[in-house]
């Protein structure tokens, strides 16, 4: 799996590091991702998904089914 959250869709973006002289060279920005188990009770069983910190916030204010749907309505997630 690549480094994408399955909630939100963050995903590495680039950028530029900048020294005190103002040169810049490329770096990348990771996503704050986690491996969580989750327990679903629609369907009484365990899923594992890559979360960034910000998806597990969506989880905790929506409910893991209603975030599964709209990760699934964007694109973000296809089975879990």
């Amino acid at each position: 799996m690549s480094r994408v959250c399955q909630i939100t869709g963050k995903r590495v973006i680039s950028g530029n590091n900048v020294s005190h002289s103002h040169k810049k060279t490329k770096r990348t920005f990771k996503p704050n991702l986690f491996v969580k188990k989750y327990y679903l009770e629609e369907e009484d069983r365990w899923i594992s998904l890559k979360v960034s910190a910000k998806g597990m916030k969506i989880i905790n204010k929506k409910g893991l089914s209603k975030a599964l749907k709209d990760a699934a309505e964007k694109g973000y997630i296809t089975k879990y």
